[in-house]
């Protein structure tokens, strides 16, 4: 017979970005509710740098993720062959070890790691050896599972943080340097500067599968370093990831397939579906959640389906880009979608990151002359892709 731990309102499966913010969020606004999260690995918040622009939230958001956020930028930069643009827009980087400073101590013994779920349902999970956990809501925020409802293209990198012999000379992010050679999809080096000698480059690809050669990234990473004089003296760790790019689905059947187990973070479709990027999306929900008066779970989970479909329809253009990003040319000249796209003015291109387009801002994006084949943007505009099944590790 398998034991029994004492119910807890809240049980968020995965230590993650977006459980970690709701536990945070929660502890801060409504203490009064008793929260558990349990995370598969060894510590909480695992090994990531998650990004955003300053516009990407409000200022109270700003707020209260502050004691995540290692590391700001008064600007950052993009780099293409035939365009190189300095955009002054504010850049912050969050850190999975701030993260899990930070709930560690808010948190304490509400934190179980190296706890691997078997079963899980709206109010209980079962653990691998057989203990029970109850609560009156269990959120599942263990990230994308296979799903038959959803079309996804995949952003794959391996990211080093390296240490220089010299000063590298970076003032701000390099966000995106797409003038290395262009295999496997769109391809760009993205350069974080956290001090005068010491930077994290990732080597990313928008491809069409989610094979991730670590072994060679790391070899292109050195070349990439060499060609910019960043002589390294040690390398100081490594991330790597592998991110959905939405291309289309029916966001409804893919909440049917959970049975009433609410979700967060990527486990919800919540992510910007052309960049990837999921932390604003993330604080938005943490947000929600601590405004709800019934956190039950037949009640959360209709308040987190509504709230992720809503986002769904409201980023279809989004969609639609993505599809010409990937369907609409050869692999090997989707920079120029990019390319193209940052010829705009640095406040659209902000209002494109924070997914808040105006009417005249799609309209803007997609004046001018087509960067792919006019036939073959007008086919994938008029004729969406089937869904067709995922697998993202």
């Amino acid at each position: 017979m398998s034991a029994r731990s004492r119910p807890v309102d809240l049980l968020l499966v995965g230590g993650g970005l977006a459980n970690g913010l709701i536990a945070w969020r929660l502890a801060e606004t409504r203490p009064d509710v008793s929260v558990l999260v349990l995370e598969a690995g060894p510590e909480i918040g695992g090994n990531h740098t998650w990004s955003f622009h300053d516009g990407d939230l409000t200022g109270d958001q700003h707020r209260w993720t502050a004691p995540f956020v290692a590391h700001r930028w008064a600007q950052n930069e993009v780099r293409f062959p035939e365009r190189r643009k300095t955009l002054p827009t504010g850049y912050r980087s969050a850190t999975s070890a701030l993260l899990a400073e930070a709930l560690r101590a808010r948190l304490g013994t509400r934190i179980r790691t190296r706890a691997r779920v078997a079963e899980i349902a709206p109010t209980r999970v079962v653990l691998d050896g057989g203990e029970t956990i109850e609560a009156g809501a269990v959120v599942d925020g263990r990230g994308p599972r296979p799903s038959p409802h959803m079309r996804l293209g995949f952003q794959k990198f391996l990211g080093i943080e390296i240490e220089t012999r010299r000063p590298h000379g970076l003032s701000g992010p390099i966000i995106m340097d797409a003038t290395v050679p262009q295999t496997d999809g769109y391809r760009f080096v993205y350069s974080l500067p956290f001090a005068p000698d010491r930077l994290l480059v990732e080597d990313t690809y928008y491809a069409d599968g989610e094979v991730l050669d670590t072994a060679r990234l790391a070899r292109e990473i050195e070349t990439y370093a060499e060609a910019q004089g960043w002589a390294v003296a040690r390398i100081v760790r490594e991330e790597e990831g592998i991110l959905p790019i939405a291309l289309g689905g029916s966001i409804e059947a893919f909440w049917d397939e959970k049975r009433g187990v609410p979700a967060s973070g990527l486990s919800a479709a919540l992510f910007h579906p052309t960049t990837g990027y999921s932390l604003p999306d993330a604080v938005r929900l943490a947000d929600h959640l601590a405004t709800l008066p019934d956190l039950s779970a037949p009640a959360l989970f209709a308040a987190v389906r509504r709230h992720s479909i809503a986002i769904w329809r409201e980023r279809r253009f989004f969609r639609m880009l993505n599809r010409m990003l990937f369907l609409a040319g050869p692999p090997e000249e989707r920079y120029r979608v990019l390319q193209h796209f940052y010829r705009l003015d640095p406040g659209l291109v902000a209002r494109f990151y924070a997914a808040r387009l105006t009417a005249a801002d799609k309209l803007r994006i997609l004046t001018g002359r087509p960067p792919v084949p006019v036939g073959a943007a007008l086919r994938v505009l008029a004729f969406p892709p089937p869904p067709k099944g995922f697998a993202v590790p």
